[in-house]
């Protein structure tokens, strides 16, 4: 019987050498300079860009140095490719008078741009709380959308939450912050900007979000007609009136223009602008005696005068 011969085909060094080494570059991420036209911001994306002063020493930085770190981008069904981080960087550029930014693409569905993008965000050393909590949004949204089972029925009592702890464990917060983040954005935008602002602190904030749009909007009013941010105790009633059905604007305005115990417990007065009106000689205690004494005759003089 005759043996069949093996039919084998047998590459050559060069045809060998040069598989390998595509293979290879196809496993490294390029970096290639793309023009800051053909770059678009990442839809949706939570992180302020604002022409600020540090803004300006980046663009200086970019100018004499150029961009050192690359920007990570994706091709945009649309043209050109969109920034999932680099957004500064673009920015700067731009100021800078640069017309291209170094960036390495990369094929990323919407949850892993999502994530990527949230995390790389979060490294910057000043975050505003809004900033904070619509990413943190975003990121809990897209670990659900990978299939990841969640619940945030509701947030203050912290029940338990696989994507919730996924989130906290990776930004460093603890689970009941980052989802009490996240209630921060059921805020109209009119308070939000104040909690960015700090004219409303971040705790009675989180009970504010409980309040439908117009309750916030009438809450507004109450703010502006006593003149006074909320405390958190204010904030936890007007939150319990909501839910009880009774958060009308007279309510709020009420319990807003309430006198704080600490600003109705202390005085304060600076040592130096009460010294000239007493004897050099004279202590601390004697001249706070005196001041209750004149107080006490200036009560007398006004009972008086009102009884007339």
């Amino acid at each position: 019987m005759q043996r069949k011969g093996a039919n084998i085909s047998l590459k050559g060094y060069d045809d060998i050498f040069s598989t390998e080494q595509s293979r290879a570059e196809s496993q490294q991420e390029r970096v290639q300079e793309i023009p800051l036209s053909e770059l678009h911001p990442f839809e949706g994306h939570p992180f302020r860009v604002v022409d600020d002063e540090e803004m300006m020493k980046t663009a200086e930085s970019v100018r004499d140095f150029g961009v050192l770190t690359p920007a990570i981008v994706r091709p945009d069904p649309d043209g050109g490719y969109e920034i999932v981080s680099g957004h500064r960087r673009h920015r700067a550029s731009e100021l800078a008078g640069k017309e291209t930014m170094p960036a390495i693409v990369r094929d990323l569905d919407d949850d892993a741009a999502i994530i990527l993008m949230v995390d790389a965000n979060l490294q910057r050393e000043t975050i505003l709380p809004s900033e904070r909590a619509f990413a943190y949004k975003m990121k809990l949204d897209a670990i659900k959308h990978q299939g990841e089972r969640t619940d945030l029925t509701s947030a203050q009592l912290g029940q338990k939450s696989w994507a919730v702890n996924q989130v906290a464990e990776q930004s460093g917060d603890s689970r009941v912050q980052v989802q009490r983040y996240i209630r921060l954005t059921e805020l109209i935008p009119e308070l939000l900007d104040m909690v960015d602002m700090g004219q409303i602190k971040f705790n009675p904030a989180v009970e504010l979000s409980y309040l439908a749009s117009e309750e916030q909007k009438d809450f507004l009013s109450a703010m502006d007609y006593a003149q006074a941010a909320p405390s958190l105790s204010q904030a936890q009633r007007i939150k319990k009136l909501a839910q009880e059905g009774e958060c009308t604007l007279d309510a709020m305005c009420e319990i807003m223009n309430e006198i704080k115990k600490g600003e109705l417990d202390r005085v304060t007065f600076k040592t130096d602008s009460l010294r000239k009106y007493f004897p050099k000689s004279y202590t601390n205690k004697q001249m706070e005696d005196k001041i209750i004494q004149l107080l006490e005759q200036w009560q007398k003089k006004r009972e008086k005068s009102m009884e007339r």
